[in-house]
Order: structure tokens, then sequence, then C-alpha cells
């Protein structure tokens, strides 16, 4: 038997990433994301309008994923409920959002210079950089979700997770830290109890780029 519901949110399961991108004072703001589909070299990125990582990367285009491993669940649930906005809504305060301008610090995290002038993760095993080439509306007018598509420009891999040839990476090896709802998942089972479950008799949280 099956039944037609309305889920409040379809997250069954996408990578998490944290997405590094220039504040207007040029330093790197650092937002943790879990709706993100990769194409060729081309990576389309889900978020909420009002999140800063959008406002950075709407007038700097420059970005780096910084893809996140079970080693790293802590450190990102330290930072998921961080923004790196002054300004946040009632609803997001509700939530328990807060305001923090260093979310390396916050969550214990080692910044590592990229081409493009940006702070990437050190810990991340995958490091993408790119370019946002267009940001799209999604979900009609009253909708605040845009999806941005990125061209990846450069990509490193730590050398444990490739191959001998260097072009693919050992999809055993390569374990991603999946978001699936509000719960972190590493290799199907629960990794970490996370900070936005606590939050699931409101609205949902997902991680999008704060």
């Amino acid at each position: 038997m099956k039944r037609t519901v309305e889920p409040k949110v379809l997250y069954f399961g996408t990578p998490v990433v944290l997405i590094s991108s220039f504040n207007p004072d040029g330093s790197t703001n650092l937002a943790p994301m879990s709706s993100a589909w990769w194409l060729g070299y081309t990576a389309m990125l889900g978020m909420g309008g009002s999140a800063q990582t959008v406002k950075n990367l709407a007038v700097r285009p420059e970005i780096v994923l910084n893809l996140v491993d079970p080693e790293m669940v802590a450190a990102l649930d330290r930072i998921a409920l961080l923004t790196g906005s002054e300004e946040m809504s009632d609803a997001k305060r509700a939530r328990g959002y807060r305001y923090e301008p260093d979310k390396f610090a916050a969550g214990g995290l080692t910044r590592e210079a990229a081409e493009n002038g940006l702070d990437g993760v050190a810990e991340s095993p995958i490091n993408l950089e790119g370019t946002i080439q267009a940001i799209h509306k999604l979900g009609g007018p009253d909708s605040n979700l845009c999806g941005l598509e990125m061209r990846v420009e450069r990509v490193q891999v730590r050398e444990d997770l490739l191959m001998s040839n260097d072009r693919y990476i050992d999809p055993l090896r390569w374990d991603p830290l999946i978001m699936k709802f509000t719960e972190y998942f590493a290799g199907g089972a629960p990794a970490y109890p996370s900070s936005l479950a606590r939050g699931w008799q409101m609205p949902p949280m997902v991680l999008s780029g704060n």
C-alpha cells in the first residue's frame, strides 16, 4: 500500500558541502549546504535566496566547494546554525541561528588558500574551485529558492582517494557525508545527532548556504 502525502521537505539524501565565498569585505564566508549535484564539470547548487552565500556569489562569482566526509561531521554541525549575515529573519532566530563572522574558528576548521583567492577547508578530502555562471529563480514568483550553476575549474583530491591513473576517484574509499531529511548519514547509517533535527517540529531546516 502507498499513500498520497505532502511532505514538508523532499530531502531523500544529498551530499553535504561547505561553500567558500567572498564576503563584501573580502573575507571568506564558509557555509554548509546539502543540495548539490554534478553533470560533467558543471555543478548545480540549490539554496535560499536570502542566504549570505547567494548574496556574495551574486556580486563575486568565485566559489570553492569543500566536500565533507564523515570525520568532519562534528565540525560541520558546529556551524550548521551559524550565519554570515548580521541581518536575519525572526523565523531564523527562532530556529537557533546566530551571526558568526569566523566560521572556520567556530567549527575548528583550518583555512587553506585556494588559487582563486578564497580560503578553502584543509580538512576536506575534495575541493572544487570554480565560478558561478548563472543564478536561476526556482519555484515560482512567491518562492525564495534559487539554483546556482557553477563551472568547476580546478579539482583537488586527497591522494589516498585516487585510483592508479589519477583520473578516477575510488568509489569504495570516498564515503561522502549525506544529509537525509535533517539527519547526517555515512555508509547508510546515522553519523551524528544533528542540531538541525532538533527543529523538526518547526518548519524543516536544511543546510542552505548561510
